[in-house]
């Protein structure tokens, strides 16, 4: 009899912890990530008769680096929402692209703070069990088990400065500001433990300004655009009683 009070608390234990679900008991996620910045705009770049699917422009010359912070809400178990800001450089350089003998050149400093909601459309299926309930890793499942896979959009803010060369400088043009930007991209989430995550992340910026650069050509028409690549790092925070954040 004994023995079979104590199966049915083990399973009703488990059955509660089960239910709680690990994004209940901690919605409030920290998140820092490093990476790249690849900028396409007036400078650099090839003509679009050299140039298929605009693949050339994608170079080593206009990648420069970029930190980010965040503060992320699980609203629910596939949908969340982060207060996101980056930091980081662009460069661009006519060295490489059909402008070589125009000789302009650019390096901006940026700042951008922006509101992301996030969608999982690939939920993985091991970080509701006991161990990972836990906190403990998730050594003992399998890879693809752990894995997320979402989707973002936003709304943004970016705030620039530009350091002309002495050609372009010449110009006269815009050399700072702060313009909207709209971030969407896709990532992927690997669930380590309870409470730390590792994630891969691709995501663009599309920007209303065309002088990011420093620079607009009357040739093009559309504004500037970029990319990150980054590398992530999330910590779950425990949410309180109150529905507050617990460090």
């Amino acid at each position: 009899m004994r023995k079979f009070l104590i199966l049915i608390i083990a399973i009703f234990f488990l059955s509660s912890v089960a239910n709680a679900q690990l994004w209940k008991l901690r919605r409030y996620e920290i998140a820092a990530g490093i990476g790249t910045t690849q900028f396409f705009g007036d400078i650099g770049g090839f003509s679009r008769n050299e140039n298929i699917l605009g693949l050339k422009d994608i170079t080593f010359h206009h990648t420069r680096m970029n930190l980010s912070a965040a503060m992320r809400y699980r609203i629910l178990d596939d949908v969340s929402v982060r207060l996101n800001l980056a930091l980081g450089y662009f460069h661009s350089t006519d060295a490489r692209g059909s402008n070589q003998t125009r000789g302009f050149e650019s390096n901006t400093i940026f700042f951008e703070p922006a509101l992301i909601g996030e969608y999982y459309f690939i939920k993985n299926t091991g970080e509701n069990s006991y161990t990972i309930m836990r906190g403990k890793t998730g050594a003992s499942k399998s890879f693809l088990s752990m894995l997320d896979f979402y989707g973002f959009a936003g709304i943004g803010g970016l705030s620039y400065n530009v350091s002309p060369n002495e050609l372009l400088k010449s110009e006269g043009l815009k050399q700072h500001g702060f313009t909207a930007v709209i971030p969407a991209g896709v990532g992927v989430t690997l669930i380590y433990s309870g409470m730390i995550n590792f994630g891969l992340e691709l995501g663009g910026r599309y920007s209303f300004s065309d002088y990011l650069d420093g620079y607009t050509s009357q040739n093009l028409k559309s504004n500037d655009i970029y990319y990150f690549l980054n590398f992530t790092f999330t910590y779950k925070l425990k949410t309180g009683e109150n529905g507050l954040p617990s460090f």
